[in-house]
Parts: structure tokens; C-alpha cells; sequence
């Protein structure tokens, strides 16, 4: 019985170092990756493309074309601003006056509001 406790401890310290070798090939791995990644250029995205708003979201975010990115912004800070957010559920947006030609209905959750602001840029 005692030869059989002996190789336990042994075997589990043995197998220990193997895997501590194999963690830092994986966290240098995932730096190189996260390098390249920093290495690519920023502002070639599709989302920092200034577009176009339309008249109705022109109303709220200004005249100027501006990338996506910061008409989501403008947008919500227009909501937060006139207290358009549903209190009960913080997900949907209540559409005044300015808001509803460009949602088209007078509720929508802020899921819809991409897609209804993505019909307004050009």
C-alpha cells in the first residue's frame, strides 16, 4: 500500500510543470494576435464613414455628415435628454414628435433603432 501512495504525489508533480511550459506559448500566441490587431489602421471602418442624414434626423443630429457611430450617439443623448426611455423597460424608446417619421411607429426597442437610423443616412 505504501508504494501505490508514493507514485501518486510524484505523478501529479511530474505533470504539473508540463502544463506551466505550455501557458506561455499560449499567452505569447494571443499578444502576437493582439498586435496584429493593433498593428491595422483605425477609421477604415464602415462605421466611421460620415454619412448623410436625412431632413427628419437632421432635426436631431444636425445637418452635417457624421459617421455612424456618432449619430447612435447624438440620437441617444437626445433621448436621454427628453426623457424618452420607457421607465418600466429601459430597452424601448417612446417616439415624440421628431422621432416618429424616423421610427414610423411610436415605440421602438433600442435593437430597432439601428435599423430604423440605418434608413435615414445615406
Amino acid at each position: 500500500m505504501t508504494t501505490s501512495s508514493k507514485k501518486s504525489p510524484g505523478a501529479e508533480t511530474k505533470a504539473a510543470p508540463a502544463k506551466a511550459a505550455k501557458a506561455p506559448a499560449k499567452t505569447a500566441a494571443k499578444s502576437a494576435k493582439a498586435t496584429e490587431k493593433a498593428a491595422k489602421p483605425a477609421g477604415n471602418s464602415a462605421f466611421s464613414k460620415p454619412l448623410q442624414p436625412s431632413k427628419e434626423l437632421a432635426e436631431i443630429v444636425g445637418s452635417e455628415p457624421l459617421p455612424r457611430t456618432e449619430v447612435v450617439s447624438k440620437v441617444w443623448e437626445y433621448i436621454k435628454k427628453h426623457k424618452l426611455q420607457n421607465e418600466a423597460n429601459k430597452r424601448e424608446i417612446l417616439a415624440d414628435d421628431k422621432l416618429k417619421p424616423i421610427f414610423g411607429k411610436d415605440k421602438a426597442t433600442m435593437f430597432e433603432m439601428n435599423k430604423f437610423l440605418a434608413q435615414h443616412l445615406k
